[in-house]
């Protein structure tokens, strides 16, 4: 099981298929990765991702999902 300690701000994410999803904002809370909302695809809303999506972690956040089913399941926040 992956540890919140593991994750850190500024930490590439990346998806099963090794598309770039985001950029870790920070955690929220003890069970969401926040993603910067300059880096995402909009520019102008942040993202959220669950930690049950984190596959593994080394230099980089890697999900147990393709970026186009975490692009249509993770929450959108309003700006």
């Amino acid at each position: 099981m992956i540890s919140a300690s593991d994750i850190k701000d500024h930490m590439e994410v990346r998806s099963a298929d090794g598309q770039h999803i985001g950029t870790v904002d920070y955690l929220e809370g003890s069970e969401d990765i926040k993603l910067k909302k300059s880096d995402s695809p909009d520019g102008e809303h942040h993202h959220l991702i669950p930690l049950e999506w984190v596959d593994n972690v080394d230099a980089q956040v890697h999900l147990s999902m393709n970026a186009f089913d975490v692009r249509s399941q993770w929450t959108h926040l309003p700006n």
